[in-house]
């Protein structure tokens, strides 16, 4: 039975001609739990030291409703004050656009001062990846695409990506910039199969985006999955891993990752081993059958 290809060692990031690692690190927690810099910073390293160098932040990484909004930036800023050359073996994406309490935020005056602040957290003089993190419905993709250029032309960003946009957003969006989108971060995992089936990784493939998937393990479900479609998707993971020698984890990440689209899985943990593990899923081989498997048990009935 034929074998889907294997991940590539690198990505290029959309159309940049940015290396990043096909797998990257996510910071959503980076500062809960009373973690401090030195905490963070072996963090850091494990996911460097593992070969995976694309790193995703935001702004709101660390609000807790009421306070800690740009304390996850605050924190890696720490790091890279602390040692410099950290920042050379990363690729450093973040994301802006959401203003407590407000839902979102894309005004002009808005979205240039929040690239500012977070290149001032981050204590670094330009960002890999800037990411509107959730679409403006008040925003006109016109006016948002003229700041977004401007910070490239400044030296500030060096690409543009979106998340959580419907394709109709991201193309009006990409349509009004001079320099095109290279990324999307939907959420997507074997338990939030819509980008299959909505033509948002179709659309990514079209205009050469890089999907990066946020919360690749279903939120924590694919751990404890208590429905029997969630126990279905997890018996067919399990199969695989048991098979390859490696956990329903890994499973999930490279099931992910033998997408066509070149999907790079955002590993949410903010433990070192399980961040080293992630890196496993490069080495996991599927066969259509057994990818298909899957799908058909997150989609809780047979193909047409």
């Amino acid at each position: 039975m034929s074998e889907l290809p294997l991940p590539p060692a690198t990505r290029s990031l959309g159309a940049s001609g940015i290396a990043v690692s096909p797998i990257a690190w996510g910071m959503w927690r980076l500062a809960e739990n009373g973690r401090n810099a030195a905490d963070a910073a072996r963090l850091v390293h494990a996911a460097l030291d593992a070969g995976i160098n694309f790193l995703d932040t935001a702004d709101i990484y660390g609000f807790d409703g009421s306070g800690g909004f740009g304390d996850a930036e605050a924190l890696l800023g720490e790091v890279l004050a602390a040692e410099p050359a950290l920042r050379a073996r990363m690729v450093l994406a973040t994301k802006g656009g959401i203003m407590p309490p407000l839902p979102y935020d894309q005004s002009t005056a808005y979205l240039r001062g929040a690239i500012d602040r977070s290149l001032a957290r981050l204590k670094t003089d330009v960002i890999d990846l800037w990411q509107v993190h959730r679409p403006d419905i008040l925003a006109h993709p016109q006016e948002v695409a003229r700041v977004l250029d401007d910070a490239v032309a400044a030296g500030k960003i060096r690409t543009l990506g979106i998340s959580n946009f419907t394709i109709h957003q991201t193309a009006a969006l990409n349509q009004f910039l001079g320099h095109k989108l290279v990324s999307t971060q939907p959420e997507i995992s074997p338990l939030r199969i819509t980008c299959f089936e909505n033509g948002e990784l179709d659309q990514a493939m079209m205009l050469g985006l890089t999907p990066l998937a946020w919360s690749p393990l279903g939120g924590g479900r694919l751990a404890n999955p208590d429905s029997a479609r969630d126990q279905a998707v997890a018996a067919e993971l399990d199969r695989v891993a048991a098979a390859q020698g490696v956990s329903r984890t890994v499973a999930a990440y490279s099931w992910l990752m033998a997408h066509p689209a070149g999907i790079i899985p955002i590993i949410g943990s903010q433990q070192a081993d399980r961040i080293v593990e992630g890196t496993q899923a490069l080495k996991v081989r599927w066969t259509r059958q057994d990818w298909y498997a899957v799908l058909v048990a997150a989609r809780g009935e047979r193909l047409p």
